[in-house]
């Protein structure tokens, strides 16, 4: 059954979590340095982005919903273009200032969308700092409707255990995305949700589902938890919740372009939707939808509500992949919303020469989906159905629809770029 997104805006979120900066410098290179085997790059771009649970915030902020951060900075420079970053995108800031210290930067390098390098600097915090943190967090659990622990083990969670009970106390939820192998810190939280190799890391290499599901169990029994939720990359998530049946989820990604900061965006929407009222297994299809659309983005990235919707709703099985034209512009706007390029190539498709065959493909290279439009051009040798059913099987095609009316007028209800308007493909 496909999940009802909530109306986000009625939940707030407190976020305490490692916050850095993620920098990425952009530039074309062309040449081999004369003084080590490395590319050159011109920096043309300096790009800066909210990363860690900075990133968490923004995604909650991203769907409309109310957030404070809560998180250990130094008095520098990246610290001051977090806050600008964040608060920009709707984000209360409540920063701990840590005198002496750096705020963590990871700064990349990357040329035509490939990353050479990537390069920290961080100090790390003291752990004698938890007491400010945990004072930051009390003053403003009241108006939390949940609360996330997002640990990067950097020190800003050296005392998870005294978050996690403050806010289970005032019986708000608690969403944590983990880190290394010591769960005990985060006894009674709702729901932690560890990738498949910090899950394994804990209860040992699970060779099939039983054994998953049984020592997930064990290991929710043994923490106190409400629920656990364990992310597996290409084979979607396991949501192991006490007194009910495992669920699993199949991954709803179409591409996968980056998996930075997919695991931000899971915590993101899971607390997001807790906050808004829904129970934690809609939260976690939501929160499985949401990831499958932003491993499709550019690094750190957040989801919007809009973008939800139409993966939601977005046809999954069509046969031959032909749609009719509800079906179709959905499809459509989940790609453009995405940044990719759809082209249209309108056509009879009835009999194809080796020459229609390189107009498709050629079509199909300068652009990220093509759309067969199958015109119902008169005389044909064969029905309808038939050159529907020959566009659809063609390699360089994605999707397929009869097309009753003028080639551009469909291009145009669609926003897709008209690129052949042949009476035979």
């Amino acid at each position: 059954m496909t999940p009802t997104l909530p109306d986000f805006s009625r939940g707030h979120v407190l976020i305490v979590g490692d916050v850095m900066l993620d920098r990425y410098w952009h530039g074309p290179t062309s040449r081999i340095s004369p003084e080590a085997p490395v590319p050159v790059v011109r920096v043309e771009t300096d790009e800066f982005r909210a990363g860690g649970a900075g990133n968490v915030a923004l995604n909650v902020a991203t769907l409309g919903g109310g957030v404070d951060l809560v998180g250990l900075v130094g008095e520098d420079e990246p610290a001051a273009l977090l806050r600008q970053r964040l608060e920009a995108g709707g984000v209360g800031c409540r920063f701990v200032p840590v005198a002496g210290s750096q705020t963590i930067t990871k700064l990349r390098i990357l040329s035509r969308h490939q990353q050479l390098i990537r390069l920290d600097f961080e100090d790390g915090f003291a752990a004698a700092r938890s007491a400010d943190v945990t004072r930051a967090v009390l003053e403003r659990l009241d108006g939390a409707g949940a609360v996330v622990l997002s640990d990067y083990a950097k020190g800003t969670l050296a005392d998870a255990q005294a978050l996690v009970q403050a806010a289970r106390a005032r019986g708000l939820p608690v969403v944590v995305d983990p880190k290394g192998s010591d769960f005990e810190r985060y006894r009674g939280a709702t729901v932690i949700t560890p990738n498949l190799s910090e899950f394994e890391a804990v209860v040992g290499r699970c060779g099939d589902e039983a054994t998953l599901r049984e020592r997930g169990a064990a290991l929710r029994e043994q923490l106190g938890l409400d629920a656990l939720l364990v992310t597996r990359s290409e084979r979607g998530m396991t949501l192991l919740q006490r007194g009910c049946a495992p669920l699993d989820l199949p991954t709803h990604a179409r591409e996968v372009y980056d998996v930075t900061g997919a695991g931000d965006t899971v915590v993101a929407l899971l607390a997001a939707g807790l906050a808004a009222g829904v129970d934690l297994a809609t939260a976690t299809a939501i929160a499985n939808v949401g990831a499958g659309v932003v491993v499709g983005k550019l690094g750190t990235a957040t989801v919007t509500v809009e973008e939800l919707r139409l993966a939601l709703h977005a046809p999954t099985s069509q046969a031959h992949g032909i749609l009719d034209e509800t079906g179709l512009a959905t499809l459509v706007a989940r790609a453009r919303a995405s940044g990719e390029q759809v082209a249209l190539c309108a056509a009879a498709f009835d009999g194809l020469q080796p020459a229609d065959l390189r107009t498709l493909q050629a079509a199909r290279r300068g652009a990220d989906r093509l759309i067969a439009a199958v015109t119902s051009a008169s005389p044909t040798t064969f029905p309808l159905a038939e050159r529907l059913a020959l566009a659809a099987a063609l390699e360089a095609v994605d999707w397929t629809i009869a097309c009753d009316a003028a080639p551009a007028e469909l291009a145009a209800r669609l926003g897709a770029t008209l690129v052949s308007t042949e009476k035979s493909a």
